[in-house]
């Protein structure tokens, strides 16, 4: 027998702040957190020189130096994170986390990248100086799973998940599939990521981020004509998922139900999206789900900002479920990687519940290539619907949608 899958905690650290109330006000002031990066002379070959870092983070002060030695920033903020949706849900300190009932699906797109220029001075030139037992641990594909589940003692299962940009929505969909399947009665799902000037060379390479370099608050410009790419930025972001009666046994607050998700690949091409594929994964989220596209209010994009992601998954969007309201919080945050398939779903799950959806900040022209939906810009829009989806497309042609359901008790 399948069994229902809920929200009951919730934790982020973002450029905005860790709580709904500072995200929400960020969205409504319609700035966004993009900073321009003093690093010209560091690294005078690259030519985006923007980020969204989240600035002036640090460790919970309580964390021990034993507790520290094996995380890099991304892995801090994911653990941060993952306190904070256990606190939420009551759940910090009970020892039914630790007796097997949970487990964790979470990653990153890559471990601690400090860690791998560490590795990569050794591999290079035989320079051990900053190489030490945890350099290793904390660069590892798997160091954020890992990290969380020996930093609270859990002993359910460990689902690392390590696929870019759909790293924190994979987090999630497996994890729903853990506890819907009976595998296991609670989940951390989620995903990470620390800003590193790499990962920006990586897409200047590519003519994919945003060199509007003298106006970093007129960029990413997700879906708009005058888009020049996208911005890295970082954050983390938590949620506690648990077996529905599990939840009500012990009185926990229910912040919505998870109620499909949806994966597939492309199969064609390593960084061009293809339309078709998209399409078929946000069906399968939706025959998971048993409901219509009609049933579903809104959309939270991926848009990342760049020509061929815009096009093809608002076309393939466009195609299924018509003229729906969709914006994309990356024009926000810029692309925070790992972590933007885990925020995203905490943004839609809250936009849900308030009735009140963010609009996609500097959208101004819309690109006439891109599918019809209704683009949501301006201040924003009061929606009422028991029925969001959340779509994240990732490099190498990973495709993630995730279907959650408003809570009614």
């Amino acid at each position: 027998m399948l069994r229902r899958v809920v929200v009951t905690g919730i934790g982020a650290v973002t450029a905005f702040g860790r709580d709904w109330e500072s995200v929400r006000s960020g969205f409504e002031r319609g700035r966004n957190a993009v900073k321009i990066m003093d690093w010209a002379e560091q690294f005078p070959e690259l030519e985006a020189r923007l980020g969204a870092p989240v600035e002036s983070y640090r460790a919970p002060e309580h964390w021990t130096r034993k507790q520290l030695r094996g995380m890099g920033r991304g892995t801090q903020m994911a653990v941060d994170a993952a306190e904070q949706a256990l606190a939420d849900a009551g759940l910090l300190g009970d020892g039914r986390i630790q007796d097997g009932r949970m487990g964790v699906a979470a990653g990153s797109s890559v471990g601690s990248t400090k860690d791998v220029g560490v590795m990569g001075d050794l591999v290079l030139h035989g320079n051990s100086r900053n190489f030490n037992a945890n350099t290793y641990v904390r660069m590892m594909p798997h160091t954020i799973a890992a990290n969380i589940g020996i930093f609270f003692g859990l002993t359910g299962r460990i689902i690392p998940t390590s696929s870019a940009c759909s790293s924190g929505s994979q987090g999630i969909g497996y994890a729903y599939e853990a506890i819907k399947y009976g595998l296991i009665d609670m989940m951390l799902g989620g995903g990470s990521e620390e800003f590193c000037p790499s990962e920006v060379y990586v897409f200047d390479s590519l003519y994919a981020a945003s060199r509007r370099n003298n106006e970093p608050e007129l960029t990413p410009r997700p879906y708009d004509t005058a888009r020049d790419g996208l911005v890295i930025g970082e954050g983390a972001g938590m949620l506690v998922l648990e077996e529905l009666q599990h939840a009500l046994a012990r009185g926990a607050e229910i912040y919505a139900e998870i109620v499909g998700y949806g994966a597939n690949s492309d199969g064609a091409h390593i960084t061009q999206p293809q339309q078709a594929t998209m399409q078929r994964c946000m069906e399968m989220a939706l025959k998971d789900a048993n409901i219509t596209p009609d049933q579903v209010g809104y959309v939270n994009g991926h848009g990342t900002a760049t020509e061929k992601g815009d096009i093809a998954e608002t076309q393939a969007t466009a195609a299924l479920f018509g003229q729906i309201p969709l914006s994309s919080q990356k024009s926000y945050f810029g692309h925070t990687l790992g972590a933007c398939g885990a925020l995203e779903s905490w943004f839609s799950i809250e936009m849900m519940n308030s009735g009140w959806f963010a609009p996609t900040v500097n959208l101004d022209n819309i690109d006439p290539l891109c599918g019809g939906v209704d683009y949501i810009r301006g201040e924003g829009r009061e929606i009422r619907t028991d029925y969001v989806v959340n779509n994240n497309f990732a490099f190498g042609g990973v495709n993630t949608s995730l279907v959650f359901k408003r809570w009614r008790g």
